[in-house]
Formats: structure tokens, sequence, C-alpha cells
């Protein structure tokens, strides 16, 4: 189990590499464990781990001196958002820059963003964001990508160039002490449509913000993993947090809740006929929006064991991803991992209820912090050519730091 924490920030020319050159070869085994035995692997590993095992960090935000001068009052609004490859780059920009839900963020806690995939256009995302909004930032890749993607992302024009995928934070304020810390996978990413190398992580930043420095996790838990799996995730994070001095803390990020154990598609597959069981409209009203009440009580219980807050920092109850049945790109990608015999009987209990399924998969904790106004969902974001900027909404919350 991997649970290393980086503690060295790079600029992101520690992110260039010709790995890209062995693929082909990589591409012919189907398990981790075969990938790490062979020859081939054994002489990249170094490379690869030193990919893996980065932190970018670079610097576009004003001064320090000219944020507090501009009057930035003691609250501290934060948005969380699955930006799902950052491929709509343009929409993202200007809703980041001009929706009135979204704008003037202090602090952004994202995840899925590619550097260098041509679904994204080779695009630096985090850099190229940061760039755009005038703000800090920090990057940890979690994948090398040895192809396009899966479902419609493997149909991109194009070649990738540098073949990352990962997380990222941005802040107004400075960072400092920036690392992060490695996650078990739920599932062999080598195993399946879309092989990976690599494993997710969470992003760890401690923020200079005028009214006090204060702690900000990033956090992307596996969806291709059990309930079992996120709780054991999350309490690796909850656990690196607890060695570290302590400081108000806001975690953000997708955690995947989607009450399924999804290791592999039989496993779903059953999962979804015990929710029919269960009653599909009782389950798309009372679980879907609502994981922790029962399906991923444990996750939930255990950050609030832990002393952290997610009940005042979230808007229960609405969902975060929807599941459109009559989505052309969402049949494409469920191909990937469910069997096509399947689909005639998830149509029809998703039309008993309306064809569209939501959840609750993108959250916020919080500990030594509290909510200054409601939190907030925010969906329908879409771009010039009405095209959705991602599958995810993004969530956000205005808090300020307890003094008690």
């Amino acid at each position: 189990m991997v649970t290393k924490a980086v503690l060295q920030t790079h600029s992101p020319k520690i992110l260039e590499h010709q790995l890209n050159n062995f693929f082909p070869e990589l591409l012919k085994f189907n398990s981790i464990e075969e990938t790490e035995k062979s020859a081939i692997y054994q002489k990249i590993k170094p490379e690869v781990e030193r990919i893996l095992n980065a932190v970018v960090q670079e610097d576009f935000a004003l001064s320090e001196p000219q944020a507090v001068a501009s009057g930035f009052p003691d609250k501290i609004k934060a948005l969380a958002w699955n930006i799902e490859r950052g491929s709509r780059f343009a929409g993202i920009i200007d809703a980041l820059k001009s929706h009135e839900g979204l704008k003037d963020k202090d602090l952004l806690l994202l995840t899925e963003l590619d550097c260098g995939m041509a679904r994204s256009e080779n695009r630096f995302v985090a850099q190229d964001l940061a760039k755009e909004l005038e703000m800090n930032y920090a990057f940890a890749p979690v994948y090398i990508a040895l192809q396009k993607g899966s479902g419609v992302e493997a149909q991109a024009e194009g070649e990738n160039t540098k073949s990352l995928h990962g997380l990222a934070m941005f802040s107004k304020f400075p960072m400092k002490n920036v690392h992060a810390v490695a996650l078990p996978n739920g599932k062999d990413k080598m195993w399946g449509k879309e092989k990976r190398l690599g494993y997710l992580r969470a992003l760890i930043a401690d923020v200079k913000h005028p009214s006090g420095v204060f702690r900000a996790v990033t956090v992307h838990l596996d969806a291709h993993s059990s309930r079992k799996h996120r709780h054991l995730q999350m309490k690796i994070v909850l656990n690196h947090l607890g060695t570290l001095p302590e400081l108000p803390t806001v975690i953000g990020g997708d955690w995947n809740t989607t009450t399924y154990n999804a290791q592999t598609a039989n496993r779903a597959i059953l999962g979804y006929f015990r929710r029919v069981l269960i009653g599909v409209k009782n389950v798309v009203k009372n679980h879907y929006p609502h994981p922790d009440r029962y399906f991923e009580k444990g996750l939930f219980r255990e950050i609030e064991k832990r002393g952290f807050d997610y009940k005042n920092l979230n808007e229960i109850g609405a969902g975060t991803i929807h599941y459109d049945m009559e989505n052309a790109a969402y049949n494409t990608n469920l191909g990937d991992w469910v069997p096509r015999w399947c689909f005639p009987f998830i149509f029809w209990a998703a039309k008993r209820v309306g064809g569209r399924v939501s959840a609750r998969v993108d959250w916020f904790a919080g500990k030594g912090i509290k909510p200054s106004g409601k939190p907030n969902t925010i969906g329908s974001l879409k771009d010039a050519e009405n095209v959705p900027l991602s599958d995810h909404d993004a969530i956000t919350i205005d808090f300020v730091q307890s003094k008690d």
C-alpha cells in the first residue's frame, strides 16, 4: 500500500519525460503485477516514480501585501469541482470569471485536470487556469495514461504528449508546505480498456490568509472501488492530517460516494439489482442524494469521529452528478464497464424515475472552521456551444476560521 507523503515541490519541468515511447509495450500487460515484473517496467521505473511523486507549484497571484491591501475580509470563499479533464477549457474559464456563483473565489479545490492529453488539447490545464485566473496553484499527477482515455475520449483527435492526469489546488494567497499523499487503488488500473500507471492522491497545502493560516486539502477518492475502500482512502488522508501541526482545515473534492461497489462490472451490476429490489424510487430519493444515511455511512462517520463537520458545509440532498439515459456519450462510457445485455434493464429502471438520476458525490468537510452563509450546488454549467462544462456540478462554501 502506497501512503508516502511527498514534501518537495517542483517547476513544471519535473513533468517532462519520454515514457510515451514505451507505451506500446506496456499496453500488452493486463495487470499491474505483470507490468511491474517486466524488464521494460524495471527499466523505466525510476522515471515513472519521479513523475508520480512530483508536485508542481507556481505563483501567479497578487503579492501578499497587495492582496491584504485589496480588503479581503475574514470570509474565505471556496469552490470544489471535478472539471472532467478540463476539456471545455474556455467555458470553464468563463464560468470561473463571470458566473455569479463561481467567480472571485479565494480557494479552488479541483479534480480531474489533464496535462498533455489529446482529449483536452494537450494543455497543462492547471497552469493555464492559474495564469488566466491570476492565482497560485499546485498540481499533483495521479496517473500516467497509456491511452487517450475511455468511451468517447478514445476518439479524440491527435496524440497525447505528456499523458498525465491529476488534481490541483488554486489560491489567491500564498501556499506553503505543499505535498501529496498517495492512496491505494481500488482496482487494477492495468486491467480493462483504460490502462494507466499510478494512483489517486490527496493534495495538501497551508494557505497564508490574512485572517490566519489554514490548511486546504483536495481529495479525489476512487470511483472503481468498494465503499469500504473509499472509507480506507479517507482514513489515510485523515491519519496523515493527524500527524501535521493543528490548523483549521477544509477538505473538498470528488469523493465518488456513488453508494456502489464498482471494483468490477459484475459487482456494480449486482449492486444495481439490489437497489431495484429496495425500490428504485426509494433509492433515487433517499440514498443517491444521501449516501451518508446508509451505503457510505462508514466514511462519513469516520469524518465526524475525527472532529470534522460535513453536514453544515454542504447543500445536503442536492445531487452533483446526473445520469441521463438518453445521453449518447454517457451510454458510450457506460458500455466500457457494464455488459450491453444489462442496458435494457438499466433503462427500464431509470425510466421509472423519469430517465434521470442524481447522486451526491462531491463534498466539503471542515475542522476549526464554520460556514458564513449557505453552501451551494451549482449545476447546468455550459459553454458558448451549449455543451456541459463537466459531468459534475460545482459546490461552494464561504467559511471563516473558528476563534474558539
